[in-house]
């Protein structure tokens, strides 16, 4: 059930969807917010959002594997070379999962509990080891690579979250890929460490409704 709150900062109405998702930006006045038994809480400030060409956006919805879902949140997250969003699903379950969308691509990320990574070679970079490109390693009974891993900076973040992001924020993350579409994704600040694992899907798979307009762009057939 949805929960209403004031922002203590400028008084709009709040509204947490999951009880599991503690963090929030407030849509007026860009608050970062943070729930707890006792009210909600001004932690900072985050940065206006710039301009991309993403078709997604807050408040569309979908269906994968048979769950319905409304995108409630997003991460941006920059590196040397470019951005890439990190979208927060909400599922009609209650449970949520990550739509990560780099250069036309989209990887649908699953939270795993850290405890449950083996691999020696993920443990050492959970312990602080850089990681080595081409690496193979094994997670769960699916054989990755490491194809990619870099300090990156969280740019911007709105909606609901499971962690508060400001700008600025700087993590060490590290990509992996399988020979059949199957993806992880391990990103480690000095803190913690936190795992994803996944899949590539392409939009028409999402079943989208409510996508972005974008000038120039037809919504393709199956967004109509």
């Amino acid at each position: 059930m949805s929960q209403h709150l004031p922002c203590p900062n400028c008084g709009a109405d709040v509204v947490f969807r999951s009880p599991a998702l503690p963090s929030r930006v407030c849509d007026y006045c860009r608050s970062l917010l943070v729930r707890s038994d006792s009210g909600v809480i001004k932690v900072g400030e985050a940065a206006a959002l710039p301009f991309d060409v993403s078709p997604v956006q807050i408040g569309m919805r979908g269906r994968i594997d048979g769950k319905g879902f409304e995108v409630i949140g997003r991460v941006r997250w920059a590196w040397t070379d470019g951005a890439w969003n990190e979208w927060l699903l909400l599922f009609e379950d209650g449970g949520n999962a990550w739509l990560g969308e780099a250069m036309g691509q989209f990887m649908l990320l699953w939270e795993r509990s850290l405890g449950q990574v083996r691999s020696p070679a993920l443990r050492g970079i959970v312990k602080g080891q850089d990681a080595v490109i081409g690496t193979e390693v094994q997670l769960d009974h699916q054989k990755l690579v490491i194809a990619d891993a870099r300090e990156v900076v969280c740019v911007a973040a709105e909606g609901e979250l499971p962690f508060t992001a400001p700008s600025g924020w700087k993590l060490y993350s590290v990509d992996l890929r399988g020979q059949h579409g199957e993806c992880a994704t391990l990103q480690r600040d000095r803190g913690e460490t936190s795992v994803y694992q996944g899949r590539y899907v392409t939009l028409a798979e999402l079943a989208p409704r409510g996508m972005r307009a974008i000038e120039g762009w037809t919504l393709p057939a199956y967004a109509a």
